[in-house]
């Protein structure tokens, strides 16, 4: 039930304007200080994780490994997507939090 609470959080964000999906689009919005949250697919490339939990580490933004490719796309109404920025503070609580009820934190 939780899992569906995450991936309906994503959705509103994403309807709210609030995300930023692509690797481009999610490390410009790092660099620039907007993301909130950083969610990467569980199965994105070895590389691609570690390139964000490296920006992320350097930035202070939180990060999460979450689902597949396919279900943060299929949530953000798009194909799939490996990486993506929660712009919103709010958003960003309320994703963290469910992940932490479901111990899917990373």
């Amino acid at each position: 039930m939780s899992q569906n609470k995450v991936l309906s959080l994503i959705s509103l964000a994403t309807k709210a304007g609030k995300t930023a999906s692509g690797e481009f689009c999610t490390e410009k919005e790092v660099k620039t200080g907007r993301a909130a949250l950083v969610i990467v697919a569980a199965d994105a490339s070895d590389n691609t994780k570690k390139k964000f939990q490296n920006m992320c580490d350097f930035y202070e933004v939180p990060i999460c490994f979450y689902k597949d490719k396919d279900t943060l796309g299929h949530a953000m109404g798009k194909e799939f997507r490996a990486s993506l920025a929660v712009l919103d503070e709010g958003f960003a609580k309320g994703i963290m939090k469910q992940l932490k009820t479901q111990d899917g934190i990373a």
